[in-house]
């Protein structure tokens, strides 16, 4: 697989996750608020890469998602969101 192909793949990826993730309610651990901020900068990160992947700047887009993939987990690992890969 080239890294052309592995960006492309981490992008849709995510995409999907992002579109499919729910924030806990009432969380007793993590403020929800402090969550959604979090979603938010993974987001920006989703966006970044997809820009430069349009560049084909493929290492600093797969830099990108796969930052955004790890803010996603460690909310997932703290309990702040329900998704799977």
């Amino acid at each position: 697989m080239t890294i052309r192909e592995l960006v492309s793949k981490y992008i849709q990826n995510t995409e999907r996750v992002l579109a499919e993730m729910k924030v806990v309610q009432d969380l007793t651990r993590v403020d929800e608020e402090k969550v959604k901020s979090v979603v938010d900068h993974a987001k920006r990160y989703l966006e970044d890469a997809k820009y430069y992947e349009k560049r084909k700047e493929f290492e600093t887009s797969l830099a990108s998602v796969a930052y955004c993939e790890g803010l996603l987990d460690a909310l997932r690992l703290l309990g702040g969101v329900e998704f799977s890969w």
